[in-house]
């Protein structure tokens, strides 16, 4: 259940944050696909599979690990896959902000700018 501090909290975030989640409960992978249907983009199992393994990190650790740690453990994660350019083929408006966003998570520490982790 969301808790109404959090929500409050959210509105009055600075724009990077909002949109994204605070609890991991009301999200599930149908909206993920929803969201980005509408943003142009056909989640794949592939997909999924970053947005499970973001949420699984996000379980896990809390919004402890920051923007770099966490694109480090994506890269070495999916190192068989491609790594770095998986990901960015995947996600690219970046791997940390995009695909946080359809996990339902907020950004993570250090994030800067909505395009970390983008080849631009």
């Amino acid at each position: 259940m969301l808790d109404i501090n959090k929500m409050v909290a959210q509105e009055h975030a600075e724009p990077g944050s909002r949109g994204h989640l605070f609890e991991l409960d009301p999200w599930t992978e149908a909206m993920a696909i929803e969201m980005a249907r509408q943003d142009g983009l056909e989640l794949t199992d592939q997909h999924l599979g970053i947005i499970r393994y973001l949420r699984d990190c996000y379980a896990d650790h809390g919004g402890t690990v920051n923007a770099r740690m966490l694109m480090q453990s994506l890269e070495e994660e999916f190192a068989g896959m491609g790594g770095h350019r998986f990901l960015y083929t995947l996600f690219p408006q970046g791997p940390i902000a995009q695909a946080s966003r359809y996990a339902g998570l907020p950004l993570p520490p250090g994030t800067r700018d909505l395009s970390f982790g983008t080849t631009h």
